[in-house]
């Protein structure tokens, strides 16, 4: 079954239960989808991009929340996040990330963060499920300034 395909029996399934903060995330997910493919014929890899996009600003908006004392808004973005991660592959570890972007500088051949555009690249063609933001952080750890 497809990504789209979940969706919409997901979108049946919360209107049955009545669960209107599930039911609102689906029909956001699906309303990603329909804003760059109206026929909804996007291949799963390009609405995992979205997905993966639209994770970004969930976290950023409840770091935001956070911040502002918000803690209304923060619980229900979080519920969301919850909501989107069954649908986003899971990442891997700190420890696996770690040994990936080691892999990754020793195949590059990177020297310092001015090279870490090139750690980013092999990085993600060694692996999709790596959190990009954890890795960027090792990367830059592990490179001379």
């Amino acid at each position: 079954m497809t990504i789209i395909e979940q969706i919409n029996t997901g979108i049946k399934e919360a209107m049955r239960s009545r669960d209107q903060l599930r039911l609102d995330t689906l029909r956001m997910l699906k309303s990603k989808i329909l804003a760059v493919d109206a026929r909804c014929n996007l291949p799963d890899t390009e609405v995992l991009k979205l997905f993966k996009t639209y994770y970004s600003n969930l976290q950023e908006a409840l770091e935001q929340a956070q911040a502002a004392n918000r803690p209304e808004i923060a619980e229900k973005l979080k519920n969301e996040i919850i909501i989107l991660l069954e649908f986003l592959p899971k990442t891997l570890s700190a420890e696996a990330t770690k040994k990936i972007v080691v892999q990754a500088i020793a195949d590059s051949g990177a020297r310092t963060k001015k090279d870490l555009g090139l750690v980013m690249k092999r990085i993600m063609q060694l692996s999709n499920e790596v959190d990009g933001k954890l890795a960027k952080d090792l990367a830059s750890q592990f490179l001379a300034d």
